[in-house]
């Protein structure tokens, strides 16, 4: 059999772990004329969940990851050439002639795509990213809304001040598009939809994705071990017991164990050495992270590794929470009551690597 577990990128078919409630929250919420907010940290299954639940609606879908785009031209070229995918040339070739500031469309003989540019000129012209979602809600039916995805939304605020603004005003006005909005940075995407002073206050139903429940995941890797070892019980609580049910790095560890089995190395043993490959395996990757972090996080992250109370550490408390705050935003630190690490492989490298 080949190995059932997937990790590091759109997880669909029989590699999704069931999320049947969000699921269904979604079609709900996108089934109404109201726009999705749905926050969660890095690597919570958000992306795949959505994109799960809208593939079943039969609606037209355009997908952005806005960890992609560079430049608000670069949003608008990027969106286009989504929206050309999802479209026959000729059925909008018409309307794209009618911009404002007319985009180069060429075809990528490599890719088989099509490539999308604006001018210079435009660099810092909202215009053509406004003629582009007008072309979506224009091509859009009614009774067949489009929906448009836009992944780690909080990007948005590194495009450009006004850009949030602008967006709202254009976005405000569509009938016939459904806008979803991904985002991993809790405080940014809080800022953006719960702050009052924000244009996309309010703008949408806010979802906030948790883990999965220990018990649909425990089924879930119970039912692909059972098929390879008796162990598949002990085996499936203790790699929960390790992540905490975080899709991704159960996932991961699933994987690895699996390669285990397949080897025929598994004992009691197992997850641990599955540990070991895995902090040995992106060894010079956290070293490298670990270079970019300023010293007075690092010190709250070893304290955190080694089971110290962050107040050990001998910083101004408000120092202590302002590290805490820019460590969860940087994706390190979960908040969950108190702060845990996003990445326990990394808390692994640090208590075995650091700290030897």
């Amino acid at each position: 059999m080949s190995n059932p577990f997937k990790f590091g990128s759109v997880v669909e078919g029989g590699h999704f772990t069931d999320r049947a409630e969000e699921t269904e929250k979604v079609r709900e919420v996108l089934a109404s004329s109201n726009h999705l907010v749905i926050i969660s940290p890095r690597r919570f299954g958000k992306t795949s969940m959505v994109l799960k639940a809208v593939g079943d609606m039969g609606r037209p879908v355009v997908y952005l990851d806005l960890l992609a785009v560079t430049s608000v031209p670069d949003f608008a070229a990027q969106l286009l050439r989504r929206v050309l995918a999802e479209n026959k040339w000729e059925s909008v070739k018409r309307a794209v002639a009618s911009f404002r500031i007319v985009p180069r469309v060429e075809l990528n003989p490599v890719s088989g795509g099509v490539d999308v540019s604006f001018l210079p000129a435009a660099l810092e012209d909202f215009t053509p990213l406004e003629d582009v979602l007008g072309l979506i809600e224009k091509t859009s039916k009614a009774r067949n809304r489009a929906i448009v995805i836009l992944d780690e939304f909080q990007q948005v605020a590194q495009l450009g001040k006004s850009l949030p603004g602008k967006l709202r005003a254009a976005m405000q006005h569509h009938k016939n598009v459904n806008y979803v909005f991904l985002g991993s940075a809790e405080s940014m995407m809080r800022d953006i939809f719960q702050s009052k002073k924000s244009p996309f206050y309010h703008f949408g139903f806010l979802m906030h994705l948790p883990v999965i429940p220990r018990e649909d995941f425990f089924g879930f890797l119970d039912g692909k071990f059972r098929k390879v070892t008796k162990e598949h019980e002990a085996l499936s609580n203790k790699i929960l017991d390790y992540t905490e049910c975080h899709p991704y790095n159960t996932q991961m560890l699933a994987y690895y164990c699996y390669a285990l089995l397949e080897k025929r190395k598994y004992g009691a043993g197992a997850v641990d050495a599955a540990v070991e490959e895995i902090v040995r395996t992106h060894a010079n990757d956290y070293e490298r992270l670990w270079n970019t972090i300023r010293n007075t996080d690092k010190r709250i992250l070893v304290a955190l590794a080694t089971g110290a109370p962050v107040s050990s550490v001998a910083q101004p408390t408000s120092t202590l929470y302002s590290g805490l705050g820019r460590l969860a935003d940087q994706g390190f630190l979960i908040k969950t009551g108190t702060y845990v690490f996003d990445d326990p492989f990394f808390k692994q490298w640090i208590v075995a690597v650091l700290l030897a």
